[in-house]
């Protein structure tokens, strides 16, 4: 069955994301602040809205993919928002990364209108995105996560409900801590490999077939090694996602020592001026920290 989806976000990845679903037949009508991304939507099959009320209106589904939390509040509970717009038993699906808590919030004031939510934000990146092959951590009710899974398939290979609002954002946050300290260690693994004589690309290689393999490594290490780090996800976004990540572990309780080392090399590497790059660019931060030119 087709739906009349509300899509608020077309950045580097909410574009191909509902590209994906335009191409599936759903009617898709999307907002975003950027011309240009409201012309790719068009090319993809999608409708151009001028404004979150346009888009949302009538809709059946909106999913909301921006930033952070300040841009999710505002589109979802400022005036002509998802809240003010969306007719009563709509599923607003939220796959911004952004804090628990708010996600939590958002469940609540949506139930007083009559809105269902659940949060859904992704990994995979631009490629994931791109390819659909994202993988996406839901939580809310069980019922609306099942009347969302059509959709998110469509965008998604690992689609998983992980449990009540607001889980979602925690898994994504505990992702978000395992990649940023991954792409931190392949990175002073390049700078010990090459300042000791060795090429770095064929020991990563190396690597890659034994049991330190992993994703980052598959995607990413020829273009680490060759120092590209066009944004497939930016430092800036990194930087983000890591103050929720830490911010989760003082709710929780817990002592995530390791977490708050690459959160502090993230953040270096934005004050460095390298925000706008790809995370992978936290190797520059560790030449950075050895004098390596």
């Amino acid at each position: 069955m087709t739906s009349t989806i509300g899509f608020i976000g077309l950045g580097i990845m909410g574009s191909p994301m509902a590209g994906h679903l335009a191409a599936a037949g759903h009617r898709v009508t999307g907002y975003d602040v950027a011309s240009e991304a409201l012309d790719t939507l068009v090319a993809d099959g999608g409708i151009a809205a001028s404004s979150v009320a346009e888009a949302v209106e009538g809709a059946d589904v909106v999913i909301t993919m921006l930033p952070d939390h300040p841009q999710v509040e505002q589109v979802v509970l400022g005036e002509g928002g998802v809240l003010a717009t969306a007719r009563k038993e709509a599923l607003l699906i939220d796959m911004s990364t952004i804090r628990p808590e708010t996600s939590i919030e958002l469940a609540a004031a949506a139930k007083h209108k009559g809105v269902r939510v659940i949060d859904a934000p992704v990994s995979g990146g631009q490629t994931g995105a791109r390819e659909a092959a994202l993988s996406i951590m839901v939580g809310g009710d069980d019922a609306d996560v099942a009347a969302a899974m059509p959709v998110l398939r469509l965008m998604g290979t690992t689609v998983v409900h992980v449990g009540p609002h607001g889980a979602g954002q925690v898994v994504k946050a505990a992702n978000q801590l395992v990649v940023g300290g991954i792409y931190a260690l392949v990175g002073e693994a390049i700078v010990l490999m090459e300042q000791s004589g060795v090429d770095a690309a064929t020991g990563l290689d190396v690597l890659a077939g034994g049991l330190a393999a992993n994703r980052i490594l598959d995607l990413k290490r020829a273009t680490m090694v060759a120092r590209q780090f066009a944004p497939g996800f930016r430092i800036d976004l990194h930087h983000k996602d890591m103050g929720i990540a830490t911010a989760a572990a003082r709710q929780a309780g817990v002592s995530l020592p390791m977490t708050g080392l690459v959160a502090q090399l993230v953040a270096s590497a934005k004050a460095m001026g390298h925000g706008s790059l790809d995370h992978s660019a936290l190797l520059k931060v560790t030449e950075q920290l050895s004098g390596v030119d």
